[in-house]
């Protein structure tokens, strides 16, 4: 006599943010609760997941209604999106597996217009998964303290399951502004064929659009720096100021208190007028200091070392006080002497600790003559040389569960909220990044550019066809969640240099990236290391009025001295004593002596 068989049910159950729930290989997970901390002022994250089991779901709706605690969190601080999958046809690595990748949000109610969009309800077919990304914004004036939500799925049939989020806001207010600048500039023309269909949109039907991308990149800490002007004269620049000025001034209507602009760019004529003009009105309204002029790209390959001294020399002549940028690095820039025409150089990411002759191991030092020199910056940026820039073109060292950082979508979560952590070892005060609505036009079904899936495109267009609604709004990313989230690594990472304690915040990074080539994998990884630093910071911050706070001055970050051990050898910074996990130690296990040294905090102080 046979056993008779029984389907296997639907699970929903609760998942960081740092695992991307793809629909064919993701296993039913049985966790109904997820666990939280954060600042005040900041966003955490994490994931409803479900699985359809042999029968699958129909009709699935999500809600939280709010976190309940010394507060109510709720409102526009509180969002729920629908993950939508990107089908990728060839990998932007060997190996990486093709076909449907989370990344596109689509809100429940967007961040932008607040209006109700179409996120739900969808269905979960039957042996596959799906997932419901939750946002919280913590705000400025949530007392500390122990929050608690619950998220309730239901579907057709009378199925219902519910997720319980656990959230500890710490003694601790994170800046609106992001301490460590940016510059991800956005392509008006794709925006205007993304949304409106067509290639010849005016001044008046982009500046509405172009302003709510700028807001919700705001909301994840970074900067558009090119801004339009609507012609030119005293007129021009008064409707620069009325589009604008709330930006740059931080009086936007963001969820991030007093966010403001890192950075704005020239973009008219390289002229000694406009030059003139631009930085008279950037001074007038106290705007200089973010100001910049790039003078070249990645010379000799896009631009004459000769075409940058010209534009340099232009710059220096007509404009003084704005501050140039130019994206090299000193290795390739010194031999020419034009290093005394740069402000703000930027080097690719593999520049800085790199593995290719000429660059071998962290070249921090190279830049200690060029940062000498009063009102220079040094920044980073990544590109198309971490993966290969042209098809056949592999990076070496992109091993499973190693490789550079990277904001391709079918590249694990770890990878795009690396940058920051870099950033802050090699003492950059910013990052660049060359677009963010490269494929915007085809954002839902295409994005394979520079032999990459998403290079170039942080962004999806979230028109009223696609998301419903009626008006016309940019959607974020998964990618954009998590350079958010980086962004806010940095934070906490200077928060405890701030505090009395950079060493330890530069054990913490190291250990987690020996070099910037060694990007783990592991997305608890980083979430172990954060709780670190919080736990590390509120030591150092706990009774002690007289310590910096977080959001204070920056500090001037020593440079790492060379790594004499080339590719593959950490310089010995993974092996450094103090206290939390030591080598070795799981990220699962740092995770727990976190949570626990957290918590033994807490009670000490009731």
């Amino acid at each position: 006599m046979a056993w008779p068989v029984y389907a296997a049910e639907p699970v929903v159950w609760g998942e960081g943010m740092m695992v991307k729930v793809r629909p064919d290989d993701t296993a039913p997970g049985n966790s109904t609760e997820v666990r939280l901390t954060a600042a005040r002022n900041e966003f955490v994250s994490f994931q409803v997941a479900l699985h359809g089991g042999d029968t699958g779901l129909k009709g699935v709706r999500a809600r939280l209604p709010g976190l309940e605690g010394p507060a109510t969190l709720t409102g526009p601080d509180v969002t729920l999106y629908r993950q939508a999958y990107l089908t990728t046809r060839q990998p932007s690595e060997p190996g990486q597996p093709v076909g449907r990748w989370p990344d596109g949000l689509v809100p429940d109610t967007d961040e932008i217009a607040g209006e109700p969009r179409n996120a739900f309800p969808f269905d979960v077919p039957a042996r596959e998964a799906r997932a419901v990304w939750v946002d919280v914004h913590v705000p400025p004036d949530a007392p500390p303290g122990e929050y608690t939500g619950t998220v309730t799925v239901e579907a057709e049939g009378g199925f219902q399951r519910q997720v319980t989020a656990k959230l500890t806001v710490v003694a601790a207010m994170m800046p609106g502004t992001s301490s460590l600048a940016s510059a991800f500039p956005l392509s008006p023309a794709q925006v205007c064929l993304a949304h409106l269909g067509r290639a010849d949109c005016s001044y008046a039907e982009l500046q509405p659009l172009l302003v709510r991308y700028q807001q919700l990149s705001l909301e994840h800490r970074i900067t558009q720096p090119r801004l339009f002007l609507g012609g030119s004269g005293p007129q021009a620049w008064s409707g620069f100021d009325a589009t604008w000025g709330p930006s740059l001034d931080g009086t936007a209507p963001t969820r991030l208190s007093g966010a403001r602009m890192t950075s704005v760019e020239y973009t008219g004529p390289l002229t000694a007028g406009g030059l003139a003009d631009f930085t008279a009105h950037m001074r007038e309204r106290g705007w200089l200091d973010r100001a910049y002029a790039l003078i070249g790209d990645e010379p000799p390959v896009w631009i004459t070392y000769e075409q940058v001294q010209a534009a340099g020399a232009l710059v220096r002549q007509a404009a003084p006080g704005l501050r140039t940028m130019l994206t090299s690095n000193a290795n390739q820039l010194k031999p020419t002497g034009l290093e005394s025409l740069v402000d703000i150089m930027v080097p690719m990411v593999n520049h800085l600790e790199g593995t290719d002759p000429g660059f071998v191991g962290d070249q921090t030092s190279t830049y200690v003559e060029f940062l000498s020199r009063p009102g220079t910056a040094l920044w980073m940026y990544q590109s198309c040389a971490v993966h290969g820039c042209a098809p056949g073109v592999t990076v070496p060292q992109n091993q499973p569960g190693s490789g550079w950082p990277s904001y391709m979508v079918d590249r694990p979560s770890a990878k795009a909220r690396a940058m920051e952590w870099l950033s802050f070892l090699f003492g950059c005060k910013g990052e660049l990044y060359y677009e963010t609505a490269g494929m915007l036009p085809t954002a839902w079904t295409d994005q394979y550019h520079f032999d990459g899936n998403g290079d170039g495109t942080l962004f999806y267009p979230g028109t009223p066809t696609a998301i419903g609604g009626l008006t016309h709004v940019p959607v974020a990313s998964v990618r954009l969640k998590l350079i958010r989230q980086g962004m806010q690594d940095y934070e906490w990472l200077k928060a405890v240099s701030d505090a009395g304690d950079p060493a330890f915040a530069r054990q913490v990074a190291r250990e987690l990236l020996p070099n910037a080539w060694q990007v783990p994998d592991d997305g608890a990884a980083f979430d172990a290391a954060r709780l670190r630093l919080i736990q590390r910071y509120q030591e150092l911050t706990l009774g002690n009025p007289s310590a910096p706070r977080m959001g204070g001055e920056p500090v001037t970050m020593p440079l790492e001295p060379q790594d004499p051990g080339g590719p593959g050898d950490s310089g010995g910074q993974g092996n450094a004593g103090g206290c939390g996990a030591a080598p070795g130690v799981s990220a699962a296990g740092a995770l727990l002596w976190a949570a626990w040294a957290l918590g033994r905090k807490r009670r000490r102080r009731e």
